[in-house]
């Protein structure tokens, strides 16, 4: 009898130990399930970026002679500010594809092409290094080097001509920007080791109910305005001949100013619902981008009005809907621009998907593709 009584104890010891275990891992679940749900991505702003990023493409200009106004300009135009799906995926900060000598990891995304090849690095650093080697070692951008460092008109218009991108309006894109954040203060070729971070905002970060598919961040924006005499004033587009490496913390004073918009997502891509009062500038504004991109995402003129209710890409549109979407039946007056809008399909895509003519609209009724059929 008492050998039982100590059997029976023993087992139930055992179930004891058991259950508090698998407690535990459920506990443990149910908490980093909520760590996980509470971490949204908070997007970079141009001049946290440029903060960030500028001491790299200075010592890649005294390594290659590429000019640090040039590479800061392509990068926070081809990564959207370092928010680019391309550069936070592959840290692939210039938008450079895998093409035939790349032997490195490479990173596969939808640009103008399906399923495009784009290089993959390790470390952003490794990116503005092959970025340089890049341009140093294509015979096609020989001629760049001939040309002064400080003539960054030269270089923006060399670069196009030699075919780094396709949009014919690349080297004014790149010239806006150097000049509308000073972008040559960098071209002096100072590498500060003790430069002074800008301080930023800490937005809150907004979790969206469970019912809601929306993706819920903060835009940040700042506003610097600098004290004494060895330094200009610097401004939200830019920092105004601001030698960071004289400053100390009591040289400026940084305000700083926090929005919330609700962003969304149709077929991956970015989306904002235009508010009253909402334009083109105000919105390049508050989600730090140029003007002529968001018309150029959306497809409309610059000077068109906006609707509240309407839907604003942030990014650029695809070229076919997600994946289950196959057909849309065309409504009365509806046109292919707001068809390609509701699925954030490019309106020329959609025009090559049903071989139609760019200009021709659909029929009331008319089934129309929207994917590649296989």
């Amino acid at each position: 009898m008492p050998l039982l009584k100590t059997c029976i104890i023993f087992f139930l010891s055992i179930l004891l130990l058991s259950a508090c275990k698998t407690t535990k891992k459920v506990s443990s679940k149910k908490a980093n399930t909520k760590s996980n749900v509470s971490k949204k991505y908070t997007p970079s702003s141009r001049q946290a970026y440029i903060d960030r990023y500028s001491n790299l493409a200075i010592k890649e200009m005294l390594r290659t002679g590429i000019p640090a106004s040039i590479t800061l300009a392509q990068a926070v135009l081809e990564s959207g500010n370092g928010n680019s799906t391309l550069a936070r995926n592959s840290k692939n900060h210039f938008g450079i594809k895998c093409h035939s000598d790349w032997k490195g990891k490479t990173f596969t995304w939808d640009d103008d092409k399906k399923n495009e090849c784009f290089r993959k690095y390790n470390s952003v650093e490794d990116s503005y290094r092959d970025h340089s080697d890049f341009l140093k070692n294509k015979s096609r951008y020989g001629f760049l080097f001939d040309l002064k460092p400080s003539d960054y008109k030269a270089w923006s218009k060399g670069l196009k001509k030699a075919g780094y991108a396709t949009n014919p309006k690349y080297a004014n894109l790149l010239i806006d920007i150097i000049e509308d954040n000073d972008l040559t203060v960098y071209d002096k070729g100072k590498v500060s080791k003790k430069k002074e971070k800008v301080a930023q905002a800490s937005p809150t970060i907004v979790t969206p109910p469970p019912s809601s598919n929306a993706s819920v961040i903060t835009a940040t924006t700042s506003t610097i305005t600098t004290s004494n005499n060895n330094t200009k004033k610097a401004q939200n587009k830019g920092v105004e001949s601001t030698n960071y490496s004289e400053l100390g913390s009591e040289d400026f004073v940084i305000h700083t100013l926090t929005t919330e918009r609700q962003i969304k997502k149709i077929n991956r891509v970015d989306y904002v619902v235009v508010r009253s009062g909402d334009t083109f500038k105000s919105l390049a504004e508050e989600f730090q981008l140029l003007k002529w991109e968001i018309s150029k995402y959306n497809e409309l003129d610059e000077d068109t009005n906006l609707e509240s209710g309407q839907i604003i890409y942030l990014q650029a549109k695809r070229s076919q809907a997600e994946k289950g979407l196959m057909f849309h039946i065309a409504g009365d007056n509806e046109t292919m621009w707001d068809i390609g809008q509701k699925y954030a399909i490019k309106t020329r895509k959609l025009y090559e998907l049903n071989e139609m003519k760019s200009g021709q609209e659909p029929n009331p009724g008319q089934k129309l593709l929207l994917r590649e059929s296989k």
